[in-house]
């Protein structure tokens, strides 16, 4: 009896795994799941050569580590047909690529040996070795706590700790919805929270400064102020052969503690709106810049959106750097902007383009979108009416300004083109479809007012004649005039045009 609990006591559970023609081992208590290759991997910055990136299972953010890549940096990369093991590493859940899963092995002692390592050696993972078969057949058994290390345990257990809420719904109900503006940079997409964000704009003239350099493209002026332009790509250190500016190019400007710094970034792309709890940990496998990564964010439509703490993307003596450089080098003309302009209310809106441009306060807009072809069109409805939209489980109705004021379709009215402005009234959501969004502004109070009678008096299909505010923006040498687009007006001319229930 003693002799058969010592056996039993000696055998452990491994699962097997192959790659490149090795056969790897791994103790079976650290293995949760194998599941396939997602078909969608969102790339992380700053991350090493052997991480392909993350996906998101089941609440959880999952690194993929690509084992080949670890053991060798010009091995391929992961392919569709690989599997993915899913280990439990200090209660943090990290994937390891592998080609082909293998089988649950129970082990004896005796055919089990470890491999001893010389203190400080980094590549210690392998940790023993198993031989089956009579010798025939020779497993590596990898050690999960020298494959990898993740830098921000610690973080990603407290956001595990606060996120898991029961009734979630109920949470939702209870807790204050946040908005963040989504954008496009080193062929991934973040997004910055809408308080961090003092304006959005198109990319002006920069300006040449002697701290320019590879993050810091130059200066422009803001304000009266000269602001450093750092190109947000250049940040997390990707490579882009064409270096020419595009129109889709925007200069996201953000304050960060008592300096304010404009990020260039390769495109804006929607408003998402989210909840606390909906922001998933991401566990890092790199120091750089890691404070920056404040997690991920998965939307129905959008993937994931890596969302990040402004505080922390650039570090102190940078922000020093470029605060005091640039204010001492070219100190601010404290005469470009009036004491009237600085001490008046100041509003943030979103500019826009159908046929013309048009300015909405951003607390109107819950969130903008693209605008796909998943929209529904049930028979009967009116022409300004271009269909139904399920948005996280809930019906939208989607309205085409252009049909609703009788303008001529976008040249290209195919899917993708446009974007959706979504708002939304008492329990019913409505999207406004756009020809394309263009900047976020904060604008003051002093430049708006009442728009002409001759435009709120124009034809009865001109979108501007329902609008009874304008903003003048500029200067005299480049001036703008944009229509305050109102929502309620806008859904009170659709209740007209849309059947009436008997």
């Amino acid at each position: 009896m003693d002799k058969h609990e010592g056996r039993e006591a000696a055998t452990e559970l491994f699962g097997s795994f192959h790659l490149g023609g090795d056969e790897f081992a791994l103790p079976a208590g650290c293995i949760r799941e194998v599941v396939n290759y997602p078909a969608k991997v969102t790339a992380l910055p700053l991350s090493p050569a052997y991480l392909e990136g993350m996906f998101t299972l089941r609440g959880s953010v999952i690194p993929v580590v690509n084992l080949g890549r670890l053991f060798r940096a010009d091995a391929p990369r992961a392919m569709a047909t690989d599997k993915i093991a899913i280990l439990d590493f200090q209660q943090v859940l990290v994937g390891i690529v592998f080609q082909d899963t293998g089988e649950i092995l129970r082990v004896a002692a005796s055919e089990r040996s470890a491999l001893r390592y010389a203190g400080g050696d980094a590549h210690a993972v392998i940790a023993g070795t198993i031989l089956l078969d009579g010798g025939a057949r020779l497993l590596q058994i990898l050690d999960p706590h020298a494959l990898l290390r993740i830098e921000n345990v610690p973080h990603v257990l407290a956001l595990q700790a606060t996120g898991a809420r029961p009734g979630t719904a109920r949470y939702h109900a209870q807790s204050e919805r946040r908005q963040c503006v989504s954008f496009h940079a080193a062929g991934a997409t973040f997004a910055f929270e809408m308080l961090a964000i003092q304006e959005i704009i198109k990319v002006p003239e920069l300006h040449s400064s002697l701290l320019n350099s590879e993050l810091c493209l130059g200066r422009m002026h803001f304000r009266g102020s000269q602001v450093a332009v750092v190109d947000f790509g250049a940040l997390l250190q990707a490579t882009r052969e064409d270096k020419a500016p595009t129109p889709e190019q925007r200069v996201i400007v953000v304050r960060l503690e008592d300096a304010t710094v404009g990020f260039l970034v390769d495109s804006v792309d929607s408003i998402v709106h989210f909840f606390g709890d909906e922001v998933l940990p991401i566990p890092l496998l790199s120091k750089a810049r890691a404070a920056m990564f404040a997690g991920c964010i998965t939307k129905q439509g959008l993937g994931d959106i890596i969302f990040l703490d402004h505080r922390h993307i650039l570090s102190q003596a940078e922000i020093v750097e470029m605060r005091a450089g640039h204010a001492r080098l070219y100190p601010a003309d404290a005469e470009t902007a009036s004491a009237a302009t600085r001490q008046a209310q100041r509003r943030v809106y979103i500019t826009f383009t159908v046929e013309t441009q048009f300015a909405v306060e951003i607390g109107q807009v819950r969130e903008i979108i693209d605008f796909s072809g998943a929209i529904t069109t049930p028979p009967g409805m009116p022409a300004c009416m271009r269909g139904m939209l399920n948005l996280r489980q809930q019906m939208i109705s989607i309205i085409d300004l252009r049909q609703l004021y009788a303008m001529p379709p976008l040249p290209d009215a195919g899917a993708g083109a446009g974007k959706i402005l979504i708002v939304e009234r008492g329990a019913e959501r409505y999207g406004f479809l756009v020809d394309h969004i263009d900047n976020i502004m904060t604008i003051s109070d002093s430049q708006r007012f009442a728009a002409p009678q001759i435009i709120r008096t124009g034809t009865h299909d001109d979108l501007r004649s329902d609008m009874e505010e304008m903003l003048d923006i500029g200067t005299d040498a480049q001036r703008q005039t944009l229509s305050v687009f109102q929502c309620d007006h806008l859904l009170e001319k659709l209740g007209a045009a849309l059947p009436q229930a008997a």
